[in-house]
């Protein structure tokens, strides 16, 4: 990525603060009235309306196989349920519902726990898409460029089979916009991977971008021209990824000391849930995942360590 433009079109100025008093607001979804629903630690979920009030929803303390509820990925169904990957000790996928209740819905696959649930998505037909960092516990001990043992797990007609089992701390997966191929984030070693997608399974394993010293992809998700936008933990940096894998950098707020001590600590086989939860001098908090207005004129960016979503204008034109 060498060839890459240097320069970010934003900046931390850029962006506006949304709402406030949130809780590891992970994942960020854009409701059918522009309003907001994301994650929240140790409940369920805040949904924030347009005007900026905010709510939030779920059992006080929500418990999951008997440890506090730590949402990551969540995915709102149109029931009014939300489907919860919960990255917490108790692991597993739940359902939080409508009248506030919280259900397991998948708590291991193939005879494989889900403890470390990172996300969690449907699809047009209905299908359950999951991803697993790790199937070791404490999760920590995967964060290593040298671990592949993330999952990605489909439940189709009640069943869950695993798709693949050797991804490098699997993050945010999303099926691309033809339906054809997944692409996953695989965090640790710092690249997006591309699968195709069809009745054999995954197939055609290539790395469609690979990111350099700092950047951890963390959320993915593709817009309406097909360009797949990335977040970085630790640098606090936004790509867009073409189809082509060209990748263009579109916001920055990098604490370059920051990113000096967490790769110090992992290339001494060190790094701990710490480094995730330090924002150095970076004001956007480890941005952790995206979503767009259905205009698609604006992002909104969860975080692991904000207080409130983050939204940005998109560039358009030729700045862009």
């Amino acid at each position: 990525m060498s060839d890459l433009p240097s320069t970010a079109l934003l900046s931390a100025a850029d962006a506006t603060p949304i709402g406030s008093g949130l809780d590891r607001p992970e994942s960020v979804h854009v409701t059918g009235d522009g309003g907001l629903v994301v994650s929240h630690r140790g409940r369920g979920i805040s949904r924030v309306t347009p005007d900026g009030r905010i709510s939030t929803h779920g059992p006080n303390p929500a418990m999951a196989n008997g440890t506090e509820l730590t949402p990551n990925g969540i995915a709102p169904q149109p029931d009014g349920s939300t489907l919860i990957a919960n990255i917490g000790e108790g692991g597993g996928i739940w359902r939080l519902t409508a009248d506030e209740r919280l259900e397991p819905v998948l708590m291991e696959a193939e005879g494989i726990p889900l403890a470390a649930a990172n996300f969690v998505m449907t699809d047009e037909q209905g299908r359950i898409w999951i991803t697993v960092s790790t199937i070791k516990q404490p999760r920590y001990q995967a964060y290593s460029d040298k671990v592949a043992d993330g999952l990605v797990v489909l439940v189709e007609n009640g069943r869950a089979r695993i798709l693949a089992d050797d991804i490098c701390f699997a993050n945010e997966c999303r099926l691309t916009p033809d339906g054809a191929g997944l692409v996953v984030s695989e965090t640790f070693s710092r690249r997006i991977t591309r699968f195709d997608f069809g009745t054999e399974g995954l197939t055609n394993r290539r790395t469609l971008a690979q990111f350099g010293r700092g950047d951890f992809p963390d959320g993915i998700r593709f817009d309406s021209a097909g360009n797949l936008w990335v977040t970085c933990i630790v640098s606090n940096r936004l790509w867009r990824v073409a189809p082509d894998g060209t990748a263009r950098l579109i916001l920055e707020d990098c604490d370059h000391a920051l990113v000096d001590r967490v790769e110090t600590a992992l290339s001494e086989g060190r790094m701990g849930r710490e480094h995730f939860y330090d924002t150095g001098e970076s004001r956007l908090g480890n941005i952790a995942s995206i979503a767009f207005s259905k205009d698609e004129s604006r992002a909104y960016l969860g975080s692991l360590c904000g207080t409130s979503i983050l939204s940005i204008p998109i560039p358009k034109g030729d700045q862009a």
